[in-house]
């Protein structure tokens, strides 16, 4: 796990009168430039702990069903997993590791609790995602893409093994690219109900859907091949 000192970071999102967008890009945007209106807000983000990789096949296996997997497959980020299916993989770890789980699951997605006192392992908040993505950096990504994302060009159509391009400043891999991340944020009930927020592109993406303030959603049983999850601490 991977110490992120604490800061703030400045997070933005669009409005328009359909519906709240997804990203800093504005492919989907399903109105015209005048209607749409920038959204900015600050979020302190106290020190965590963060893993260096996304959670990948091997990991995700062994906690959760106690089982090997292919050596071609084991440092494969996990895919196919919905925003349930990561706190339940996060709880059971914590009981694995002799910590307090960190959440109480409800089958009504929004009534599920994080407790913040608990010291086991959870996901990262969207402001979290970012500033640990970003890494003191202040461009949409930290480095030519190439460099450091699988993305639509060059990911061979699939996702790839974690930890194989650059990190970012802090020693994060496969922030950008690869698979979307799932975040601990609700999305926007008002318009979206329980969609919770995921981060950062992923191997099926355009480059222009790959980067630090990239942002999307979609109801918590939701699963794709391109769709995984990175865990963090509170505390050591």
């Amino acid at each position: 796990m991977v110490l992120i000192e604490g800061g703030s970071v400045e997070l933005r999102d669009y409005i328009n009168m359909n519906k709240w967008l997804s990203s800093d890009y504005t492919l989907s945007d399903p109105g015209s430039g005048s209607n749409r209106k920038v959204i900015t807000w600050t979020e302190t983000i106290e020190p965590f702990y963060v893993m260096k990789y996304p959670v990948t096949q091997h990991l995700y296996h062994f906690v959760l069903n106690e089982e090997e997997v292919e050596p071609n497959v084991c440092n494969l980020p996990i895919t196919e997993v919905s925003w349930i299916d990561s706190l339940v993989f996060c709880n059971k770890l914590s009981r694995m590791l002799g910590r307090t789980e960190c959440y109480n699951i409800d089958s009504e997605s929004k009534n599920t609790i994080y407790n913040n006192k608990a010291n086991g392992f959870r996901l990262l908040s969207d402001a979290e995602w970012q500033y640990a993505c970003k890494a003191g950096t202040t461009g949409y990504r930290y480095a030519a893409i190439d460099q450091i994302a699988w993305y639509l060009k060059n990911s061979n159509g699939s996702a790839q093994h974690v930890g194989k391009l650059l990190p970012n400043p802090w020693g994060l891999y496969d922030m950008i690219g690869n698979v979307w991340e799932w975040c601990w944020d609700l999305y926007d009930t008002n318009r979206y109900g329980n969609y919770r927020v995921f981060r950062g592109g992923s191997w099926a993406e355009v480059e222009n859907n790959c980067g630090s303030t990239v942002r999307r959603k979609s109801m918590p049983e939701f699963k794709i091949d391109d769709l995984g999850f990175r865990i963090a601490l509170t505390k050591p």
